[in-house]
């Protein structure tokens, strides 16, 4: 079985007269789990039974317990709700490539492990808007990324609360596409991304109508007559910023705001009127506009606009040769779960996208037999340059690890390095880092300057070592090193 799940060939689907364009499955999730901790089961809301194959995992969180103590245990060993996502893909083959966390406001993405060599440029960003912009319970965490070269941005988001203030949840929004920020020269900011997946706790309620028209109306499931009073499509019509980004019909109930472990609308003395705040929007970069007329050649700002039109035409040739589209393909609420008064959004996406690469920057192998009775051998070559790095590392990794860092052991590519060639190169581990059980493993190429993994062998078996045994340790102790070793 794991030997299918790390050997499964992607998905080719033809196009047109273009068959080199390929389709990945993106399943996203939104919940505003209200400080609770996490329910025993999320197959659900995952849809681990569906007969199609996701590739990728992109889930938010707002709300996420942070009190002072357990915010800093979590950021130390990581939290119960990454724990839970983790315990739950990694069986299947889906790795956590990133994750990023401020306060209450969780993002993690995961991938299966064939795309890992494929997910570059990896950074992310957080901004603070509540309370003054000190207190991180508001604001806006992402994670950046290269798929296949196609540059792609996920923005969670908990927006400011109660109905009156809509205005002050779009200029939230706004700020936070004004400062978010990457190292990057071609895409600095969350616009210049191919794709912007906005979602999370967006706190845009149903206006005007009373209490009594729109439980009819949601009881009846004419969901219908109350999109016109959605502040966020009300506020879609007069904001620039927001026209652009797109969203599926809000076809299922209002997702806020429930009484806990019940399907009923808030009964308290508030009776908060039911709304979409939960939400999952995307919104694809635009083709480039040419510059305004301007009889003045010298004018610095008209040579300024033609630079910049010159730049965006050189991006759009590429974005023509190498075009992403997105299909949603669901979106909807699992109101099955009642640990929090908000119900988990769901969004289901295809990406159709020809690759900009589909060969892995490096090539890693085992040599030979492994086993701790004796030191092993990792060869690897560099299959297209990249910046490496003295600080790049070979990892020992568990088949069926839940992150980047669940190694069990590593070693720096230029420590007890040969190079046999030009292209290929050996480097020693010692024996003594080398699981004494043994197992099935895998080895990654991991490069600190690009912050990812590189290259990924195939799984291979280590032997159980003979000498241990024959030496009187008995299985438990071993189990017991081994933890000692991995944990």
């Amino acid at each position: 079985m794991e030997g299918e799940v790390l050997s499964r060939s992607l998905e080719k689907v033809s196009i047109g007269a273009d068959s080199n364009m390929d389709i990945f499955r993106l399943h996203m999730v939104t919940w505003n789990v209200a400080t609770a901790e996490p329910p025993d089961n999320v197959s659900s809301l995952l849809r681990l039974q569906s007969p199609k194959t996701t590739d990728l995992y992109v889930i938010g969180l707002q709300e996420v317990k942070a009190a002072p103590l357990k915010f800093v245990a979590d950021l130390a060993f990581e939290d119960s709700w990454s724990h839970l996502f983790m315990n739950t893909l990694a069986p299947l083959g889906y790795i956590k490539v990133s994750s990023i966390r401020m306060q209450g406001l969780l993002l993690l993405f995961f991938s299966r492990l064939e795309h890992i060599p494929f997910i570059r440029d990896i950074q992310v960003s957080y901004t603070r808007t509540g309370i003054y912009g000190y207190w991180g319970n508001k604001g806006g965490v992402s994670i950046r990324l290269s798929f296949y070269g196609h540059m792609l941005c996920f923005l969670n988001c908990h927006l400011a609360a109660h109905m009156i203030y809509a205005k002050v949840r779009v200029e939230e929004f706004e700020h936070i596409l004004g400062v978010q920020a990457y190292s990057s020269q071609k895409c600095p900011h969350i616009l210049d991304h191919k794709v912007v997946f906005w979602f999370g706790d967006l706190n845009f309620r149903i206006a005007d109508h009373g209490m009594h028209f729109v439980r009819t109306c949601i009881n009846n499931e004419q969901f219908h007559l109350l999109w016109p009073k959605d502040q966020l499509i009300m506020m879609k019509k007069e904001t620039s910023s927001l026209q652009e980004f797109q969203e599926g019909p809000l076809d299922f109930q209002p997702t806020y705001k429930f009484d806990l472990n019940s399907d009923s609308y808030d009964s308290s003395g508030k009776k908060r009127k039911p709304a979409w705040t939960d939400r999952i929007l995307w919104r694809v970069k635009p083709k480039a506009s040419p510059p305004p007329d301007d009889d003045d050649d010298d004018d610095d700002d008209s040579n300024e606009e033609g630079l910049q039109w010159m730049k965006q035409q050189a991006l759009a040739k590429e974005e023509e040769d190498f075009p992403l589209k997105i299909t949603q393909d669901a979106y909807t609420s699992h109101t099955e779960y009642g640990i929090s008064d908000h119900k988990p959004v769901v969004g289901l996406f295809q990406l159709e996208l020809k690759k900009m690469h589909d060969t892995p920057l490096v090539r890693v192998c085992a040599e030979g037999e492994w086993s701790s009775d004796f030191d092993a051998v990792v060869n690897y070559t560099i299959l297209q340059p990249f910046p490496s790095s003295a600080w790049d590392w070979i990892g020992l990794y568990k088949v069926g690890f839940k992150s980047m860092t669940d190694y069990v052991t590593y070693t720096w590519v230029k420590d007890d390095q040969v190079s046999l060639s030009d292209e290929l190169v050996q480097v020693y581990v010692s024996k003594d880092e080398i699981p004494l059980l043994g197992g099935d493993f895998l080895l990654c190429y991991y490069s600190s300057n690009l912050q990812c993994i590189l290259g990924i062998s195939e799984p291979f078996r280590i032997q159980e070592s003979k000498a241990a045994i024959e030496g009187g340790l008995i299985a438990d102790n071993i189990d017991g090193l081994d933890q000692a070793m991995s944990g």
